[in-house]
């Protein structure tokens, strides 16, 4: 099919007709799919069915320490050392606690108003504070900053990375601003990955608020579809090269490698940061979950396993990724009615609608059973400035589920546009009164 924009009215209206039956069929199935968030499917969890096997009774850690009882808050060295090295970076510079990433990135934003980040500046709640966004962006990360009413500026995120022009811009001269929310490998939703100059300029970048912080949400770290993935820079080395080895703090889980209720969360910084926060977090909790930092140890030995095990989750999910591009493009490409994300790892497609119609899309969508995510919802207080961005997730549906689900998906996306476009087309000619001898003039 050709670009709709090339079809004239009379055709248009005939796609729309046909398009219109098959959303009606749609909505006499009387469907219920769920798209909104980018959870591991059942098969994947299956992949770490032995994890809670390899207790076998024997409780005690590497040091002696029974895994039953309490302490050992930075967590077990042995954790310690499993995921430092998936990270690179030093056990030292790792804490290794609780199943949740976020809730760590959220408790870290609270201590950061009420104390500080480096015990020398005044609390961050002292004073205005504003985080930049690049966007489209992951919505939690957004959540928070609205829930500490700290002021969001959105930064578009480029094919590389966010636009490090205006981010050097910006924190330059506000020191007002003191974070940015990263996620730097397989971006939540766009799926791109943060170029080495990119990182070099974020470790690198003069900011006027001496204790800026880059808050790097390294979630995908290890979720490659392919065999040889892009590499991501090391933020921390960077960071520490250019003399400013406290700026980052690197957060992760296996909430999507083992068990997403069940996993294991994760911090890493300079070791100044790190001791810091493990006096704070001390006032917290005596120790996290040790017995599940055992059993995960157990159950993957060593880093390489771990590898070996994205490698399963990888062919569990890219048939899922395959049928979603290859039916977008088979559908969708040669209509110049959208553009889409053709991601290599990570858990979403980015698809960005024709100006004004992501939210009718979504609606569309959900009036006949499929519920996708919020439209605006990967943009800071859930406003898309220009209405387009719809995120993906096809994780989580069997197969056949995800086909009618994206093909539903696909007919709204038509219907919408078309329905734009015809709109466009009557207010342009509207404009306009035609007099006698073909005179055209604006009424």
């Amino acid at each position: 099919m050709a670009d709709f924009m090339t079809l004239n009215n009379d055709t248009l209206r005939h796609i729309q007709k046909q398009l219109t039956l098959k959303y009606e069929e749609f909505k006499r199935k009387n469907l219920k799919l769920n798209m909104s968030r980018g959870k591991p499917c059942p098969e994947q969890l299956d992949l770490s069915a032995g994890l809670l096997e390899g207790l076998n009774g024997n409780y005690w850690a590497e040091d002696g320490t029974d895994c039953r009882n309490y302490g050992g808050l930075e967590g077990l060295p042995e954790a310690r050392r499993l995921f430092a090295e998936l990270l690179e970076v030093q056990p030292e510079e790792i804490i290794v606690h609780g199943n949740s990433s976020l809730a760590l990135m959220h408790d870290l934003v609270a201590r950061a108003l009420f104390f500080g980040v480096d015990g020398q500046h005044a609390p961050w709640g002292q004073q205005p504070v504003k985080f930049l966004c690049p966007s489209p962006g992951y919505d939690r990360h957004f959540a928070i900053c609205q829930f500490f009413n700290i002021e969001m500026i959105t930064v578009p995120l480029r094919e590389d990375g966010p636009d490090m022009d205006l981010v050097e811009e910006l924190v330059a001269t506000d020191e007002t601003i003191k974070g940015i929310w990263c996620v730097p490998k397989h971006s939540n939703p766009t799926g791109i990955t943060y170029s080495d100059q990119v990182v070099t300029r974020l470790a690198r970048m003069k900011t006027k608020a001496p204790d800026f912080r880059i808050f790097w949400d390294n979630a995908y770290a290890w979720h490659d579809f392919t065999a040889d993935p892009v590499p991501l820079k090391n933020i921390l080395t960077a960071c520490k090269e250019a003399n400013h080895p406290d700026r980052v703090y690197i957060f992760s889980s296996t909430s999507k490698i083992t068990y997403a209720g069940a996993g294991l969360a994760m911090v890493a910084s300079s070791v100044q940061n790190i001791n810091r926060l493990k006096k704070q977090m001390a006032i917290q909790t005596i120790g996290p979950n040790k017995l599940n930092q055992l059993a995960h140890v157990r159950f993957f030995k060593n880093a390489q396993n771990v590898r070996l095990h994205m490698q399963k989750h990888a062919a569990i999910i890219r048939p899922k990724f395959d049928l979603v591009l290859n039916l977008l493009q088979t559908e969708l490409g040669d209509k110049k009615i959208a553009t889409w994300s053709r991601p290599q790892g990570g858990y979403f497609i980015s698809f960005d609608t024709m100006p004004g119609c992501a939210k009718k899309v979504v609606q569309m969508a959900a009036d006949a059973g499929v519920e996708l995510t919020k439209a605006g919802a990967t943009f800071p207080y859930g406003i898309d400035p220009t209405d387009q961005n719809i995120r993906i997730a096809p994780t989580y549906p069997p197969l056949a589920e995800l086909k009618t689900a994206m093909e539903l998906f696909i007919v709204c996306v038509q219907l919408v546009s078309i329905e734009k476009i015809l709109r466009s087309r009557e207010v342009t000619t509207e404009e306009y009164a035609f007099l006698p001898g073909d005179e055209a003039q604006i009424v």
